[in-house]
Parts: C-alpha cells; structure tokens; sequence
C-alpha cells in the first residue's frame, strides 16, 4: 500500500468530504498558477513559481489546519463560541476604523510583527456560524418565546452582520441569509425569522443613510454604482463582467486547454473574483461543470451528515457551514456569468487569498470533525 493510500485509509469521517477537498486544492492550484500571469509580472517580475509557491504555503497551511480541526472534537467549538464572538465583535470595530484600505474598501487589519493582512470577515463569518449553532441546539424544543430567540440569536446576527456590511456587503448578505436558514432548519419561530428580516432590512436602510453622510466608513456609493453596472452592461465600470462573458464564451464546451487563457491579462483579479471565469475558457463547459458539481456534492455529503448527527449542535454546525461554502461558491459563479451584481466574494478553496483558504479549511476541518465523532459513535 502506498503514503498516500495509507494516510486516506487512516481518515475517518465522511470519505467524500475529503474527497472533494483533495480535488479543489488540486483544482486551485492548476487555476491560480494559470491565472496569476499579469500579477506574478507586476509583483514578481513574471516569476510566476514565487506566486504558486506563495499560494502553496497557504493552502498548505490550510489543510494542516483542516487536519487539526478535524481531529479536535467538535463539541469543543460550542465550548468557545461565546469566548470567540466576544473576540470577534471589537476586531471588527477596530476594521472599520484602522483597518488597511485596498481597493476602497477596509476589510483587513495587518498583523503585528509579520506584516501580512488578515480578513477580519472570514473569521467572523465562521464565529457567527458556531455561535447560532450553540444558541439553537440549546433550546432543543420549538424556539417560540421572545426570551430564547431575540437576545441569544437575533441580536448578535444583526451585529455581526450590521459591522461586516460597511465594507463587505456582499459577505455580511451571505452571512445573514444563512443564519436565517439555520434559524428555519433549527425550528425558530416564524415569526421571529421575519422579525430578523424586518430588522435587517431597517439596519441595511441606516447603512444607506450613513453612507451618505460618512462616505469613507461606508461604500454605499459602491453598492449603487455595482447595481448600476449590473442594470446597463454599457455602463462605465462594467468592463469586468464584459471580460468575464468573453472568458466564459471563449472556453467553448472542452476550453482553451491549461495555461492558454488570454482573458486573465484583462479581468481584475482573474486569480480570485475571476477565476471561476478562468476556469470556463481553460477547461470549458466540462471543466465549470465538474467545479459546479463538487459543491453540490459538498452541499449534499453535508445535507447526510446532518441527518445522522446524534446533537443538535453537530447537525446546526455542519448545516450552516455547508450553506455559507455551497452559497459563496454559487455567488461567485452567479457573478461571472452576469445573473447578479459584481461582489467581492471569493470561490472558496480555489480562489488564491491566504484569509479566504484558511478559513475554508477550517470550516472543512470542523465539518469532518462532526462526520467523524458520527461515525465512530455508530
């Protein structure tokens, strides 16, 4: 028997899982190799081995950090969630007002001593996630009193969301759509679901109303420019979904072939945003719908692990996270074949980001803790 052969009959958890993992970092590291041409030119001065290296180490690191995860008990998340939000609430505070600005927008704090950035939204996207987990599976009954659904879930949503939103819209979106599905699978009273809805929508309205007033701390102008953009293709702006079409055209049903892509020196960030884009003219048709079909696969291994969990923390845990890596990677791909405005999400695991892959294979690692404390509980 071979290493590797070895170390996958050494997993536990749900085989499929780790199958799927194993083949978008395969996957992302053929796309952002092909993709980083014109950033590797300007950061690297064409070497484009530094920025696959670069993007190595990060996935690397990633999937050690999956392994970890994976090996700890999954109770232990529950455990630390309120320590965690606590920790979570100020970071994202101190990114709105000394975060480090690129592209407009203040979505990174630089961390002390190493001089690399950290996406403070990633990791509030995973914090929220176990907290709404912990705060349902604690009322195992129908939650339909005031007491057990305002103050322990709606209110911390709206915080988490209301902070993450000045500058990440499109996360803080995507984020509270999910809570809102865990909420429904956890049995929360309908109406204190709307009651969520009426109140994000009355927090999105303050934002608007903010933006106008303090443009700098939020893009509220960069909301309705996208949404312009995405109303009139010949808008001003508009060139990236543009490029992304031509991309996607291109690609034709079997691609350009690997490495072959011409649209990845014209799209912004073809390595991240994009690179779904990429994919389609390199690979194709064939090539986007294996990518597609792996997130659905994803989506429904993680639909079974929900079923058999014994707590309802473990079933909560794995749904939310399933719902936001399912739910982002459909965004993604919904923005570059032009079905909704241009946002700033990243396909996760195959788009190159050091936040974005760690944070990824975290939510990999805790989902596979609960399949494998399943399966030996069987």
């Amino acid at each position: 028997m071979s290493i590797g052969n070895k170390i996958y009959a050494g997993l536990r958890g749900d085989r499929t899982i780790w199958t799927v993992l194993i083949l978008l970092s395969i996957f992302s590291l053929l796309a952002v190799y092909s993709a980083t041409g014109l950033y590797a030119y300007q950061k690297y001065g064409g070497n484009m081995e530094a920025a696959l290296f670069k993007h190595l180490v990060f996935l690397g690191g990633g999937l050690f950090l999956t392994y970890i995860c994976y090996t700890l008990h999954y109770r232990q998340y529950m455990r630390i969630s309120p320590i965690l939000l606590i920790i979570c609430i100020p970071l994202l505070v101190y990114t709105i007002g000394f975060g480090v600005e690129v592209n407009e927008a203040k979505r990174w704090v630089e961390v002390p001593f190493i001089g690399l950035t950290f996406q403070t939204s990633e990791f509030a996207k995973l914090v929220l996630i176990i907290y709404v987990a912990r705060a349902i599976s604690a009322k195992q009954e129908y939650i339909k009193d005031f007491q057990s659904a305002f103050l322990p879930i709606i209110v911390p949503i709206l915080i988490i969301c209301g902070l993450i939103a000045p500058s990440d819209l499109s996360s803080a979106m995507l984020l509270f759509f999910v809570t809102i599905g865990m909420m429904f699978l956890g049995r929360v009273a309908l109406k204190y679901i709307l009651l969520l809805l009426f109140l994000g929508i009355v927090v999105f309205a303050f934002l608007i109303i903010l933006g106008e007033v303090y443009p700098g701390i939020v893009r509220s102008a960069t909301w309705i420019q996208r949404l312009k953009e995405f109303a009139d293709p010949l808008a001003e702006g508009s060139y990236q979904i543009t490029h992304s079409k031509i991309a996607i055209a291109d690609g034709e049903i079997f691609g350009a072939g690997p490495g072959n892509s011409v649209m990845r020196n014209y799209l912004p960030a073809p390595y991240s945003d994009f690179v779904f884009s990429i994919i389609c003219e390199e690979y194709g048709l064939v090539g986007a719908f294996v990518i597609l079909s792996l997130y659905v696969l994803l989506f429904f291994r993680c639909v079974g692990v929900v079923t058999r969990a014994p707590k309802a923390f473990g079933a909560m845990l794995v749904m939310g996270l399933g719902l936001l890596l399912v739910g982002q990677a459909l965004a993604n791909m919904a923005v570059a074949v032009d079905l909704v405005p241009v946002t700033g999400l990243t396909l996760p695991l195959l788009s190159m980001g050091g936040t974005s892959i760690m944070f990824t294979c975290i939510a990999f690692g805790m989902i596979l803790s609960v399949s494998r404390y399943i399966e030996k509980a069987a």
